[in-house]
C-alpha cells in the first residue's frame, strides 16, 4: 500500500510565503513523477508545478516565478515553496505522484494526497 501525507497549508497574508511537503510512504519500489495540483471553491482541479524523477520541473504560467517545487528522492518527499502569495493562490492544494510499488505485486499507479487548504486572505 501507498500513501501520500501532506503537511504545511494554513491562513496566510498577501505576499506572505508557505511551504507544502509531502511525503510517500508504503511499499514503495520506485517514485517517478511528483506534482502538485490545487482546487479553489466552483473551479476545475488544475496542475500547479510537476518535477521529474530527474529534477525537470514545469510550472502554471499562474505561478511562475513565485512558486519553487523541489524533491527529495531519498525521502521520496516533495515540497512546493510558495512565496509572493496572492488571494488568488487559495485552494486546497492535492500532492500527486507516480509511484512503481512492489505490493501485492510490482505495478505502477497514480496516487494522490488528501489534500491541505491554503488561504490567502488580510
Amino acid at each position: 500500500q501507498v500513501q501520500l501525507v501532506e503537511s504545511g497549508g494554513g491562513l496566510v497574508q498577501p505576499g506572505g510565503s508557505l511551504r507544502l511537503s509531502c511525503a510517500a510512504s508504503g511499499s514503495i519500489f520506485r517514485v517517478n513523477d511528483m506534482g502538485w495540483y490545487r482546487q479553489a471553491p466552483g473551479k476545475q482541479r488544475e496542475l500547479v508545478a510537476a518535477i521529474t524523477s530527474g529534477g525537470n520541473t514545469n510550472y502554471a504560467g499562474s505561478v511562475k516565478g513565485r512558486f519553487t517545487i523541489s524533491r527529495d528522492n531519498a525521502k521520496s518527499t516533495v515540497y512546493l515553496q510558495m512565496n509572493s502569495l496572492k488571494p488568488e493562490d487559495t485552494a486546497v492544494y492535492y500532492c500527486n505522484a507516480d509511484i512503481l510499488s512492489f505490493y501485492p505485486s510490482i505495478i505502477s499507479g497514480e496516487y494522490w494526497g488528501q489534500g491541505t487548504q491554503v488561504t490567502v486572505s488580510s
